[in-house]
Parts: C-alpha cells; structure tokens; sequence
C-alpha cells in the first residue's frame, strides 16, 4: 500500500480547482440526454427571436465555430443545426448545489466563487487518498451521479490551480507545481495569465513586457511604480506564487446586481420604466433576504452593438426598499442616457452593503413614521411571494410588458454567484 503522506507538502497546501464544462449546456444534456448529448447546443435568451447573446455553447458547438458572446443569429448562420436553449437558472442553481455538496465531502475547506466553480483546500484531506485519487474520485462522483463533466486543477495555490484547471478540457485533470511554472506558462503571452485582462496587457506591452516569463523577471519596483499595489501581485503572478488562501465563509456579499439582455431595442425612459422596476425589486428581495442594506446604486446599459456604460450614485439613506432604489436607477438613467438611442441590456447592482442589524438608518425628518410602515408590507409581501411565487403580490407598473414578467420567473432571470444561493449547500447533512 503507498505511502499518502509521500503525496503531502510537510508545509504549504494541496488545492484544487472543480471547474465545471460549458454547464448550462451540460446541465441540459443530463436532464435529457437523448435530445441534446453529442448535439451542438447553445444556451441563449430570446430564443423564440432568434435574437440575443450566447451565453454558453457545447463542446460539439465549440468545435463548429461557436463561441461565448456571439450573437445568436451568426450562430445560426454558421451552424444551422444548432439547438437554441432557453436558460432555465432555477435548474442550474439545483445542480451547482449538487456538484458542491459531492466536493463539500471531501472537505470543508471549499470556496464557492461562481455557479459553476470552485476552490478545494484539501490538506486536511490525506484519509481520502492522494491530491490525484480525490480529483478523479470528485470527478467521476460528479460525472456518475450528476451526469457533469468537469475539469480539475491540482496544484499548490489557488492561482496555479485555476489555470491548471484551463489545461485539459473538457474533463481532465491537470497538475501544476511551482517548478513546472517556467515550462508551461513562460512562453505565453501577459493576458493567459488568469486575473490579467486586455487593458493591463496592453499597458505591460507598452512597457516592453509581453510574456508571462518577462513578467516575472520584470522589476518589482518598475511595475509598483505603473500598476501600484497591483504591481506586486503582477510579479508574483508570473512566478506562480499566490498567498490568498481558500475561504470557507459565506462572507457577506461585496454587491448584489441583476442583468438582463433585452427580446428588443427599448427607447427612452417610458419603455426603461417597467423592465428597471421588476429589476429593482428583484435585487431588493435579494438584499432582504440577506438581512443587509444598500447605500450606492449603479445602473449598467449597453447598446445593440455591445457598448456598454455604467453610471453609480449613493443613496440620502441605506435602504432596503425597491421604491428607493428604483427611484434612484431612474434618475440615473435620465440624466445619463439620451431618450433616442436604443437599450440592448439593462442591470442593476446594489453597493456599499451593510449589514441591517449594524446599520444606522438616519431616518428622514417626514419619514420616519413611514418607515416602520414600509418594513412590515416588504414583509408581508415577501412572505406571500416565498409561498405563493414572484407573481403573487406585483405593483402595477411590474405588470406592462411579457420581459418583466420573465424576469420574475425563477427559471428564466439571469443569476450570478449569489450568497444567498450558496447558503443552500448543507453543511450538516454531508
């Protein structure tokens, strides 16, 4: 029998990476494999339209030339045979909770940081066998019971787990050591080093630094003295160091933002006003059921052709109140957007939270006996939609046109990495 421990640093970390594969589309394939396995498929709003954005595509679609971002209709242009999904975010919540309670048993150590993926620290874990054995035993688990392939990075840090994680797909498992950095990322360019995006590559360019391998021979001094504090994670980076270790916490949320990508071109603030209030009250309920307040707004539009701004102001008062909220965004919106150009997407994100308990509300001098008032209807609205569903109890102005509406339905609206769905894993029953 081998020695484990052999297989254990005797100081630092095992850490793996779960990645899941193109899971929208994959999620699809295990609810009904004999319509969607080995088809070329596609995740994407507005379907009936033919309208919208991939958001993720199969393997198989991959392989034909489509990609995330493409808009649908050149996907169809390129792949006839492509079959167009509607999001079902509800299902997708079901199995990233699934996957997490399979890699939650092999430790507590685990990092949820999207729906889709997660951080393992399994130090702790050598009764389960070597870091190898626990990645194809997490793998095949997720792949046997979920019917989900996923990818795994092994590797001493977070960093080098999540790019060794890229470097098998789809369902490989990849290991990547401190001393096999020089090798494998050296000779690639700044903007395939995870955590570094187009405009940092750009500006390392313009400093002579165009791979990963020249930044990390680069000065730390030089890069501090163009990136700031960035400048030091810039240099470890490339040399494969990453001291951030994995947080179990439910850490309370940084913001909590919805987006939508519209069936339509809206114009002007009229056609805005119905689709920007179903959005306000949904973050809010999200806000609400977390115990927590907002101080700060940002409104996000983007064109049809894919320009996007985004616009921020903080409220008089932390609230948790869709009206205040909606108040705001609108307010936003007109000062900052013409009436005449047209509105592909809209969100909208709550900042600065805090949480309620800890808040201190300064009331308005005509409000305050309103307040408690405003509290016990949020209250009892939301008790009636959490029996009864989202539809339940609706303002009218939520009630004008069919996207609204979508956008209440729980498998329909968007989602991204939310606390508030990540408190579904359970601990105890592991």
């Amino acid at each position: 029998m081998q020695n484990v421990d052999q297989y254990y640093p005797t100081s630092g970390r095992v850490i793996l990476h779960v990645d899941m594969n193109a899971f929208y589309c994959s999620v699809h394939e295990a609810e009904d494999p004999d319509q969607y396995r080995g088809k070329p498929t596609a995740v994407a709003g507005s379907v009936e339209l033919r309208k919208g954005i991939i958001v993720t595509c199969s393997y198989v679609a991959r392989r034909l030339g489509i990609s995330t971002g493409m808009q649908v209709q050149k996907a169809l242009r390129i792949c006839p045979s492509l079959m167009v999904i509607k999001p079902d975010f509800h299902l997708y919540r079901k199995y990233s909770n699934a996957f997490m309670q399979i890699a939650y048993s092999y430790t507590p150590m685990l990092e949820a940081v999207s729906i889709d993926e997660c951080y393992l620290d399994i130090t702790g874990s050598k009764q389960f066998g070597t870091p190898l054995e626990i990645a194809e035993s997490i793998q095949r688990r997720i792949m046997e019971e979920l019917s989900l392939p996923c990818s795994i990075g092994i590797a001493p840090n977070k960093l080098l787990a999540k790019i060794a994680s890229d470097l098998k797909k789809p369902n490989g498992i990849s290991v990547l050591r401190l001393r096999d950095v020089a090798k494998v990322l050296w000779d690639k360019p700044c903007n395939e080093m995870f955590g570094i995006g187009d405009r940092t590559a750009e500006k390392l360019r313009k400093l002579g630094i165009y791979s990963i391998g020249q930044l990390a021979a680069a000065e730390e001094g030089m890069l501090i003295q163009n990136f700031g504090v960035l400048g030091s994670w810039l240099k470890r980076a490339g040399n494969g160091v990453d001291h951030s270790l994995v947080n179990p916490e439910r850490e309370q949320s940084k913001s909590i933002g919805h987006t939508t990508t519209l069936p339509r071109d809206v114009l002007g603030i009229v056609e805005a006003r119905p689709i920007l209030l179903n959005l306000c009250d949904q973050v809010a309920r999200r806000l609400r059921r977390q115990s927590l307040m907002a101080s700060g707004i940002q409104l996000t539009i983007r064109t049809p052709d894919m320009k996007t701004i985004t616009r921020s102001c903080q409220l008089d008062t932390v609230s948790e109140s869709a009206e205040d909220i909606y108040k705001a965004v609108c307010n936003l919106f007109i000062k900052h957007w013409k009436a005449e150009k047209p509105v592909r997407l809209l969100g909208v994100t709550l900042q600065g939270l805090k949480a309620k308990e800890e808040s201190a509300i300064q009331l308005d001098l005509f409000d305050y006996e309103r307040q408690p008032k405003k509290e016990s209807l949020n209250k009892a609205m939301d008790m009636l939609r959490n029996k009864f569903g989202e539809n339940a109890v609706l303002t009218a102005g939520m009630l004008s046109d069919t996207h609204s509406a979508r956008l209440r339905n729980h498998k329909e609206r968007g989602t991204s990495l939310q606390k508030d769905n990540l408190k579904d894993i359970d601990h105890d029953n592991v």
